[in-house]
């Protein structure tokens, strides 16, 4: 094929081809991870990013090139999950913003806005490293970008920045130690090559489906959960989008507000948006049929999804209250904080967190998830705690994209800085600007160990691992290993001096048994005589031990 010019529905097409290539080899992607423990989760993340802006065309009718890269763009941004799909959500951006005005284009036009992908990404990042999806990306937008001829067609340039991708991805050790030391590629660019491969697939002539790969997914409903003898307690989660009809209403000046007041008087967990004519609703209520005969005067249903949620509860537990929405006076400050595992969430709460969003490593929240949790908080400023590296690009994202209140970023990289920094914060008579800085100074006096089971044979920091052995680290320092996950721990304690240190707090995660963290406890107690030991028993996953020293 010799393919001059794309539309949207091309565009459509490649969007969902590189949505279900990446989908088919993510976990190829995750277990490109440096650090030889089951915390991988570039591919999941960039996979459930992209599967964001498919889910975001559905909605769209337009064929214009420009119309379907923004709505794919718009789609990502909410989707975004970690590092690697927050910069694959500003190449998109970028694209698009490359592509403004355009129904269709031809192999320059298309070079020029894969460019601002490029600056687009760039910008995201408050400090770019080398040998990472943002160089492979680069590479490979300048070097197709500089075989464009007036011969070229999409087919030719898509083949030299597939081409130039692969050699990019084969670079980053040398421009990255860290991947060098753990001879692998970086898993970012490699997922950006299934993507690229995906999308070159449909320009090929390929045909995807627009299901993503999520949606595809089928799911077992068990409906002896609400049977002839139950009642509904917990309504029906209702979401639908409206098309605003000019016949019916002012659509140009369709109150929104007045809108939401009253999907507020018939149900609770509203949120509602416009976007141009349409008006994207979620809303729990008992009487769904209600509200869809009330919205309809004002449109017509694009897309309506109704599901009991005593059986959401049943599956998920995510719905566990049915609470009606009480207007109180904001406070002045909120807290969410981001963790994994029932135990650590439970103490983040009992610190004060208002919203604790489940997530951390292998399971990196979204924007739009972060951006649920700020709806949640009735407060005129935000304290937001990541407690991940990884969520950190993310949490910028949505405060970037919440109006509603001030958004604060305290750069917690560790459940142990998170855990310090909540537990020390004192909101009382301060600017923002002040607790933070304070916030800062007290993650500076914190460490966190780390105790995790090794995935793979491999010899860093000069230490021999072997598969299933358990490694002691901090940060991206491996400090000891050993085949007894107690041995580990106690080891990474002597080897961080934890005898002079106030406080050891251990959290022991879902495969530590009682024995063991007893045993943990008894030994750290008799070598730390003059050191508070606290165990937490946090259930997370991946990490057997989070080791807290302050």
């Amino acid at each position: 094929m010799n393919t001059r010019m794309m539309d949207g529905v091309l565009f459509a097409n490649m969007i969902r081809g590189g949505a279900a290539t990446l989908s088919a080899n993510k976990q190829i992607v995750n277990d490109l991870n440096v650090f030889p423990i089951p915390d991988g989760d570039t591919g999941d993340n960039m996979s459930m990013t992209i599967d964001s802006g498919v889910a975001a065309l559905h909605t769209n009718r337009n064929d214009s090139l420009a119309e379907t890269a923004s709505s794919a763009a718009k789609g990502m941004l909410l989707g975004a999950r970690g590092n690697s799909g927050v910069i694959l959500s500003r190449i998109f951006a970028g694209i698009s913003r490359g592509l403004e005005g355009v129904d269709k284009a031809d192999v320059t036009v298309i070079g020029k806005a894969f460019e601002s992908g490029v600056n687009e990404a760039y910008s995201a990042v408050s400090t770019p490293v080398e040998g990472t999806i943002l160089t492979v990306y680069k590479d490979a937008v300048n070097y197709a970008g500089s075989k464009i001829s007036p011969e070229s067609t999409l087919e030719s340039y898509f083949d030299s920045f597939i081409k130039e991708l692969k050699r990019s991805l084969e670079r980053t050790p040398l421009l990255l130690d860290v991947l060098k030391k753990a001879g692998v590629v970086d898993s970012g660019g490699a997922g950006f090559i299934y993507i690229a491969e995906g999308m070159k697939m449909a320009l090929n002539g390929k045909e995807f489906s627009a299901l993503t790969s999520e949606q595809s997914s089928s799911r077992k409903i068990d409906l002896s959960a609400f049977d002839e003898n139950s009642i509904l307690e917990f309504g029906y989660c209702t979401e639908f989008l409206l098309r605003l009809q000019t016949s019916k209403t002012d659509v140009e000046n369709f109150d929104t507000e007045a809108f939401k007041e009253y999907l507020n008087s018939v149900g609770d967990s509203v949120v509602c948006f416009k976007d141009g004519t349409i008006v994207k609703v979620h809303v729990h209520t008992k009487k769904p049929g209600d509200i869809l005969n009330y919205c309809q005067q004002y449109g017509e249903f694009l897309t309506t999804k109704i599901e009991n949620m005593t059986l959401q509860h049943n599956e998920t537990h995510s719905q566990a209250h049915f609470e009606p929405q009480v207007k109180k006076p904001r406070k002045p400050y909120g807290i969410v904080s981001v963790a994994s595992g029932k135990g650590i969430k439970d103490v983040f709460t009992s610190l004060g967190c208002d919203v604790v969003v489940d997530g951390g490593q292998c399971m990196n929240p979204s924007a739009e998830d972060l951006i649920s949790a700020f709806r949640k908080v009735n407060a005129e400023k935000i304290f937001v705690y990541p407690n991940n590296s990884n969520i950190i690009l993310t949490a910028q994202q949505a405060a970037l994209l919440y109006k509603e209140a001030q958004i604060y970023i305290i750069p917690s990289k560790t459940i142990g800085e998170g855990y310090a920094s909540i537990s020390m914060l004192d909101t009382q008579g301060k600017t923002a600007e002040e607790v933070i800085e304070e916030q800062k100074e007290v993650i500076s006096g914190v460490i966190t160990g780390i105790v995790s089971r090794s995935v793979r044979d491999t010899r860093q920091c000069g230490i021999q691992i072997h598969k299933d052995e358990y490694i002691g680290f901090v940060g991206d320092d491996i400090l000891n290993c050993s085949q007894d996950k107690n041995t580990a721990l106690l080891t990474l304690a002597e080897k961080l001096d934890a005898v002079n240190y106030d406080i050891i707090l251990v959290v022991c995660g879902e495969g530590v048994s009682v024995e063991e963290s007893e045993e943990v406890y008894d030994k750290l107690t008799k070598a730390n005589k003059r050191t508070e030991v606290i165990m937490i028993d946090g259930q997370q996953p991946v990490y057997d031990y989070i080791l807290i020293l302050e």
